[in-house]
Parts: structure tokens; C-alpha cells; sequence
């Protein structure tokens, strides 16, 4: 049943994502984002649940987001009422046309084995920030295992809060893999949870970045063992450094 519900999932996915992005062509207008909010479709189309506590500062112009699956994204996409810019991987782009998710919306496309990927990315979030546009980045670089468990943050995200004085909004997303897992396709839970987190203006004088991700974890970890209470008492994993 987990795989039948993934591969059903996956097809809502793709054919989803096909509709937007033929929207988004015809739709330009604010990057297509009255479009791209149909994402949020995928949750009742697959009767997935995804439970929100807190609020968006639509005052951040920095959102650090934890990643675990594409659940994520189409979440925020469908949810998030600003016109949100994603930084992805250049080879997301490249995509055959599905990369045109990422290009009709003008996301910040980062070739992360060029030297000057990080010049790029300040230079494209300053004019992102300037359309109004608030940036969010996955601090982890990629999707992290799930479980009770982080990846290392890599040092995006504080250099672009550092380089251009941003206030950042941590979010958390649990039990996002469990509702849609690409590898291997699967769904095996109905219910996830995003956690909006307070926002802040780091002090670059402190460690807080690694604050950052300390917080991040500990609320990541308090919400997971409220929703997964069988996984308690086999273990913590933890962070990986």
C-alpha cells in the first residue's frame, strides 16, 4: 500500500508540476506565482494532512528550511503568501523541461563546482531582495535521511545573512519524508508538520549559526518524537558533523 500511494503521489507530482509550468508560461506576472500556489493541491489530492504551527514573518527576507523531500517545497510553494525565490542546484535547471519549474519563476540557480557560485548567489539574491522577493535556502544543502537526524549546515545561508544584513525565519519541517518518500516512492504516513519558527537578526560577533542549527534540531526533534512516539525509545540519532 506504501508504494501504490508513492507511485500515485509521484504521478500527481509530475502531472502537477507539468500544469504549472505551462501556467507559468502563459502567467507571467509576479513569476507565476498566483500559479505556483496550486501546488498546494498536492496535499488534498493525495489525503495528506500537513499541519502548520506558527506563522510566517513576512517581514523575513531570509527562510532557512530544513529538507527532507519534495513535499517540502511544494508546501511552502502552495502555502507561503510572498513570492518566495529558492536557491537550487544549476543541474535542477538543466532538467528537460521540468527545469522550467525553476526557470519561468527566476529561482537562483547555483553552480556549486564553480569557485564563483557564492559571488553569484549574493549578487542574485540582492536582486531578488530588491523584487521583493524573499529567499529560501535548504542550509543542508540537499535532502537530509529523515529520522531523528540533521546534515551539516553548509555555509550558504550565513553568508548571504551575514553579506547583506538579513533577518531570518527558521523553518521546520517533520515527517515531511514520511509523507513522500522519492527514494524508494513511497507514502507512509498521512501527516507532516511545519513549524514557523520566531525570527531573528543575527549578531555576526556570535556563533550564531551554529545556534541556528542547534535550535532548528532541538525543535526538529521535540515535534518528531511528538508524532513518531514508537521511534522514542529506539535510539536518537542525532546530528551528523
Amino acid at each position: 500500500m506504501e508504494k501504490i500511494k508513492g507511485y500515485f503521489a509521484t504521478f500527481t507530482i509530475a502531472m502537477g508540476l507539468a500544469c504549472i509550468i505551462v501556467g507559468m508560461y502563459f502567467f507571467r506576472k509576479e513569476n507565476g506565482r498566483k500559479i505556483r500556489r496550486f501546488c498546494g493541491l498536492f496535499f488534498p489530492a493525495n489525503s495528506l494532512k500537513m499541519e502548520k504551527i506558527g506563522e510566517y514573518d513576512i517581514e523575513a527576507n531570509l527562510i532557512v528550511v530544513n529538507h527532507q523531500s519534495a513535499s517540502d517545497i511544494i508546501c511552502l510553494e502552495g502555502d507561503h503568501p510572498l513570492n518566495i525565490c529558492w536557491v537550487a542546484k544549476k543541474q535542477l535547471g538543466d532538467i528537460p523541461f521540468y527545469g522550467y519549474a525553476l526557470k519561468l519563476p527566476e529561482m537562483i540557480l547555483i553552480d556549486r563546482d564553480d569557485k564563483k557560485g557564492i559571488i553569484q548567489l549574493l549578487k542574485e539574491a540582492k536582486e531578488k531582495l530588491q523584487q521583493k522577493r524573499p529567499i529560501v535556502i535548504f542550509p543542508e544543502g540537499t535532502r537530509g535521511p529523515g529520522k531523528r537526524e540533521f546534515l551539516p549546515f553548509k555555509p550558504g545561508a550565513k553568508i548571504l545573512a551575514e553579506k547583506l544584513k538579513l533577518k531570518i525565519q527558521p523553518i521546520v519541517f517533520v515527517n515531511t519524508r514520511k509523507v513522500y518518500d522519492s527514494n524508494p516512492i513511497r507514502v507512509r504516513t498521512n501527516t507532516a508538520r511545519l513549524v514557523c519558527m520566531p525570527s531573528f537578526t543575527p549578531d555576526i560577533s556570535t556563533n550564531w549559526y551554529e545556534k541556528l542549527r542547534d535550535d532548528m534540531f532541538e525543535v526538529y526533534c521535540k515535534h518528531y518524537d511528538e508524532m513518531n512516539p514508537d521511534e522514542c525509545n529506539q535510539g536518537v540519532d542525532g546530528m551528523k558533523s
